[in-house]
């Protein structure tokens, strides 16, 4: 096992409190950050400039059919996943085992080395408030079927879902205090 286990982070096509999530993680030590290509395009939208990102912490891309960084996993490398936000359609696939992206297959490895994993989907709750690019709140509806994968995926072994940036916070430091 690595001496010093980092925290494994992954955003995918899903703005939805986009900025609050990586002001966190950037107040974070020892963590890699991991981008599905909507991640990256999103990311865009909201205008947050990748490059600056780098300066702060590694990044890696959904950019290799096998995604050769889940063998990290395997080597101790992570003490835990975080992937926040979330989309639908990333929760969905999880949910059904399908590991086809970087940030799926990181999950379903994550899973199978038995790390915990710490999810905020941005599909939650039958009416939401977010945020869109340019700042603007809108209400969202999510529907039915996109509610049912967050129940499924809280079911899920080493699986921990958080509903709110605070929660996700919360969380989050709490996993590092009880790693220390």
């Amino acid at each position: 096992m690595n001496k010093s286990p980092r925290l494994a982070w992954a955003i995918t096509g899903s703005g939805h409190y986009i900025e609050e999530c990586l002001e966190f993680l950037l107040t974070l030590d020892q963590v890699d950050l991991y981008m599905s290509q909507a991640g990256e395009e999103v990311l865009k939208m909201y205008g947050i400039d990748i490059k600056e990102l780098k300066n702060h912490l590694p990044i890696y891309r959904d950019k290799a059919a096998s995604a050769p960084p889940v063998g990290l996993f395997y080597k101790g490398y992570y003490h835990t996943f975080v992937m926040a936000p979330t989309t639908s359609n990333t929760i969905a696939k999880c949910v059904l085992g399908i590991a086809d992206s970087l940030v799926t297959n990181l999950y379903s490895q994550a899973g199978k080395c038995r790390v915990p994993s710490i999810v905020y989907p941005c599909d939650i709750a039958p009416e939401m408030e977010t945020t869109a690019p340019g700042k603007k709140k809108v209400m969202v509806y999510p529907r039915k079927i996109d509610l049912e994968g967050t129940e499924k995926i809280r079911q899920f072994e080493y699986t921990e879902v958080v509903e709110s940036v605070d929660e996700l916070i919360e969380t989050v430091n709490r996993r590092l205090a009880d790693l220390t």
